[in-house]
């Protein structure tokens, strides 16, 4: 029984349930992360009384919102990056399903589990740790029981890199900017704590509201993009009529990348000496993109006649609302396999030497990614009321440990301003790279390394929860993303579903 066999022609009542399922769970998984993530970024003004907590929520919210809508969608891509080629590709099916709703599941398990305990632990870490556990079961289950097919380890570690990093640049960086402020800024009122729930001077005021708005907008633009990314894969599984090529790309896109693709198609067939084409090519190239896969004669074949498929599907049309919609989804999976072989040939150097010819390879390849790694901005706006709304119902238990269980003594206007700006930077660096990382972790660290610099004592009980969370965060991800995803397949075999 194939439940979702007409999403690509006629979608049907199952569809569309199947389909706000998934778009609920993974607004869910945003909505959970607002408790966590966005909350920090209220943290500093709410315990400097700069803000009361509503409107520093809402101010936060709006921010949020903004930086969402202006995000690149590399992080996005980056997440989706770390998934199995095979249900990447095949995500409408009934294991594509399995594959979301397994790691959505896992990673808002999770989040509410620490958030109920107050722990500022990481959305990025349970999201990645739950893909990860889903790609090791893939793999385990599949026909080569291989872990190292199961997971792309270069791009995990180029994640885990920027994820172990930045609380380490959190602290250190946010403890230097506080003692520098010491000795270029000898106002003593930036060194103060608030006095009952007096205000800060204006002044002060001013730089908080900037660094929060600065986190705000940082965390938007990162985080937020989490979500994003997996909802767009779903859209792609269920509705590929629709959303799996960028519709509003204008005739001069579509007829670029039709060109190109005929140009690339000769020059990889001369290079193999044959053109290998249809259900085959596509099957070597997913085999190829796998991470220990090696270039072969028959790639750059099979690289030949997916361009060759992809000139000849596109060179009549005018846009792509001219194609039939039952072959958007084809030419989506064509210029996704190709840009991700062309990515991997050219890292691994064994592209066309002859630079004209390079270069127009290249090209391609991001012209491909450019129409398929699209984000609809009711995508972004939905993502953004979730991190908002999670972030004004749950915010209190995050808040209190960042403002009073850190340190030993209460935030002083200088520590949260020196926090912010740490965690506002290193953010929207991460964000330039396309790397996920966690507020949280940068924040929480942050406020801890004010705490040394000022020799306020740090609240050890705290810490060690903190960190014993953060360690054991990732682990059990990839258990419970590992263990649902194999129990859901099980129930797929049982029940005849594909």
């Amino acid at each position: 029984m194939d439940i979702l066999a007409t999403a690509y022609t006629d979608p049907t009542f199952l569809t569309f349930f199947f389909l706000a399922l998934a778009i609920g769970m993974a607004l869910g998984f945003e909505f959970v992360n607002g408790f966590h993530d966005t909350a920090n970024a209220v943290a500093t003004v709410i315990y400097t009384h700069t803000l009361k907590p509503t409107p520093a929520v809402i101010w936060s919210g709006i921010w949020n919102l903004i930086g969402v809508l202006t995000s690149s969608g590399a992080v996005a891509f980056g997440i989706v990056a770390l998934l199995p080629v095979e249900l990447v590709l095949n995500v409408g099916s009934a294991a594509g399903f399995a594959m979301v709703f397994s790691l959505l599941v896992s990673a808002i398990v999770w989040n509410l589990g620490t958030w109920w305990l107050g722990l500022p632990a990481s959305s990025s870490h349970t999201l990645i740790g739950s893909i990860i556990g889903v790609g090791l079961a893939n793999a385990l289950i599949g026909p080569s029981h291989s872990i190292t097919e199961g997971v792309n380890w270069a791009k995990a570690m180029d994640v885990g890199l920027g994820l172990l990093i930045s609380p380490i640049i959190g602290f250190a960086a946010a403890a230097l900017l506080l003692i520098t402020l010491k000795i270029l800024v000898r106002n003593p009122e930036l060194y103060k704590a608030p006095e009952g729930n007096k205000a800060p001077p204006l002044w002060i005021r001013g730089i908080l509201m900037l660094t929060c708005t600065g986190v705000s907008f940082a965390h938007g633009s990162n985080d937020g993009q989490k979500g994003m990314g997996l909802i767009v894969l779903i859209l792609v599984g269920i509705l590929p009529g629709t959303y799996a090529l960028k519709m509003s790309a204008d005739h001069t896109a579509v007829a670029g990348i039709a060109s190109e693709a005929a140009s690339i198609s000769q020059a990889f067939e001369r290079e193999a000496g044959k053109k290998i084409t249809g259900e085959q090519a596509k099957q070597l190239l997913a085999e190829f993109i796998k991470p220990n896969s090696a270039p072969t004669p028959d790639v750059l074949a099979a690289l030949a006649g997916a361009c060759d498929d992809i000139s000849n599907r596109l060179k009549t049309a005018e846009t792509f609302q001219a194609l039939p919609p039952s072959q958007r989804g084809d030419v989506r999976t064509d210029l996704y396999l190709i840009s991700k072989s062309i990515g991997k040939l050219d890292k691994a150097g064994k592209l066309n030497i002859d630079p004209a010819v390079k270069k127009n390879q290249q090209a391609m390849a991001r012209h491909a990614d450019e129409l398929t790694n699209y984000i609809p901005d009711w995508v972004k706006y939905a993502v953004a009321l979730a991190l908002g709304l999670g972030t004004m119902i749950g915010y209190k238990r995050i808040v209190k440990t960042v403002g009073e269980k850190i340190g030993k003594d209460h935030l002083t206007y200088a520590q949260g301003a020196s926090a912010e700006a740490v965690a506002m930077s290193t953010i929207m660096v991460a964000d330039h790279f396309g790397l996920p990382i966690s507020t949280t972790h940068v924040l929480s660290s942050g406020i801890a390394g004010t705490m040394a610099a000022n020799n306020s004592g740090l609240q050890m009980t705290t810490v060690r929860n903190i960190l014993l969370a953060w360690v054991l965060t990732l682990p059990i991800c990839i258990f419970l993303g590992a263990v649902l995803f194999a129990s859901a397949l099980n129930a797929i075999a049982l029940l005849g579903i594909r």
